[in-house]
């Protein structure tokens, strides 16, 4: 139970960290920290992607999680 309790917070802090890249891209006049703030929300939703993934597996796999 702790590991996907913990899977999902941390799901929600990278969708969370993401999503405020972005903002701070479109936030700033400056070009080079634009597109940093881009690739760093593209990193960060690859991995929440990869969190997300991982978090579907646990729940298939775990009895306790089984419908």
């Amino acid at each position: 139970m702790a590991t996907v309790n913990d899977l999902e917070k941390a799901l929600t802090g990278a969708q969370g960290l993401a999503a405020q890249l972005k903002t701070f891209s479109l936030d700033t006049n400056d070009q080079q920290a634009k597109e940093t703030f881009k690739q760093l929300a593209h990193t960060t939703e690859n991995v929440a992607q990869t969190l997300k993934n991982r978090l579907e597996f646990v729940k298939s796999e775990e009895p306790q999680y089984r419908e």
